[in-house]
């Protein structure tokens, strides 16, 4: 997008790029969820910087166009002294960059971002509100107290008078719409960041031995060690079956799957560990049934990325897990916490491999329907540009 100035000396108008700047708290997360919307927003005449923890992504972003400010965000602090330093940083950056519109990505960025926008004075502010976290899903007295501050903070970066707060399912929506008092008007929903339609395709399953997988960062809400135990139980009933964790630990996350847990369950032949892959796409190819049993989600994309290759999916029945199938047509709900159901549902779906294929094939038409992408940066785009008008009227 452009915007056009005048020089007062020469009497010519200037055209400028209009600056969109994204805030996310890493950059893995940033490639796998938003970069088609950067790319897109590249091409239609924006200059695109991203303000994020730097791992190994560097180069990727940049060659991408995107203008990089590293950013050290803490995932798992919440100390006053980590807090205070990182709103520092994100104040710093979005000063210097001075955008015409930020967005912000995921809870740190929502909450540091929409503040440090006001008190900047950005013209207009994207939040992406990617899942409420593990705040939200503890019920404990401390845990209680945190989401009431953050009840309070949330209410604050959600004040400027031009913004647009996206949601990925109707639960959170509706939760931080009671707790915060925000206007309807500024809320929008978008199931999930989308999926390549063309890179995730329809394929047959092997006929060789069934594989149920879990794909996933392996974390204690995810409900990694549930998939584990329900792999015990099933193993016990003699179903000859492979059960794969596919993903790696998060030790930044303060309820991450120890190193020392994951080597005695594959050393005890429960399941076999994969580590992290790039090639999603190949990886579901190989699955039968494709389990998450989360304990919440904001919109998982794993499971959209099952549906569209025509896996049946089993997961459970929380806020962004529950958004993404259609129960008995596209997969199958579960309560969470609940290996031994979980454990059933696997097997009914081991003993019926045909409804498995017809599942899969409802899921593929649904994430053509709903997930594809290109819609979700569509409308993307059309939220920047009415924010945008705004300004400019």
């Amino acid at each position: 997008m452009i915007k056009c100035s005048l020089d007062s000396q020469l009497g010519i108008e200037i055209l400028e790029k209009k600056k969109l700047l994204f805030v996310v708290n890493v950059d893995w997360f940033f490639i796998s969820h938003r970069l088609p919307i950067a790319i897109e927003a590249i091409k239609q005449g924006y200059e695109v910087h991203i303000a994020t923890t730097i791992t190994d992504k560097l180069n990727l972003l940049e060659n991408h166009g995107l203008i990089v400010h590293p950013l050290n965000l803490n995932r798992s602090g919440m100390g006053v002294i980590s807090i205070f330093s990182e709103f520092r940083e994100i104040f710093s950056i979005i000063r210097s960059v001075s955008p015409d519109l930020v967005h912000l990505v995921s809870i740190k960025p929502v909450l540091m971002g929409g503040i440090s926008a006001r008190l900047n004075r950005v013209p207009a502010v994207v939040s992406s509100v990617s899942g409420l976290g593990f705040i939200f899903i503890r019920n404990g007295p401390i845990s209680k107290l945190i989401r009431i501050v953050i009840s309070l903070w949330f209410r604050l970066c959600f004040g400027h008078t031009n913004q647009s707060i996206i949601f990925q399912n109707r639960t959170d929506q509706s939760q931080l719409t009671q707790l915060t008092g925000i206007s309807n008007k500024k809320t929008v929903l978008i199931h999930g960041s989308g999926v390549n339609l063309s890179i995730f395709s329809n394929t047959k399953p092997s006929d060789s031995k069934p594989v149920v997988m879990l794909a996933s960062r392996l974390l204690v809400d995810k409900g990694v060690r549930e998939f584990v135990h329900a792999a015990e139980l099933v193993k016990v009933l003699a179903y000859d079956v492979r059960f794969i964790l596919v993903g790696e630990p998060d030790f930044h996350y303060p309820l991450s799957i120890q190193q020392d847990e994951l080597n005695q369950w594959e050393k005890d032949g429960i399941v076999e560990i994969w580590g992290y892959r790039n090639d999603m796409h190949n990886v579901l190819s190989i699955a039968n049934i494709v389990v998450l049993p989360s304990y919440r989600e904001g919109f998982s994309k794993v499971l959209s990325e099952a549906s569209a290759s025509g896996r049946v999916v089993v997961t459970t029945d929380v806020p962004g897990c529950r958004d993404v199938i259609e129960n008995g047509v596209t997969g199958l709900l579960v309560p969470p916490r609940n290996s031994e159901i979980l454990a059933k549902t696997i097997s009914l779906l081991l003993d019926n491999p045909a409804r498995c294929i017809e599942m899969g094939k409802a899921g593929r038409a649904r994430a053509e329907a709903m997930f594809d992408v290109q819609k979700v940066v569509s409308k993307h785009m059309r939220i920047y540009e009415a924010l945008l008008d705004k300004v400019s009227n």
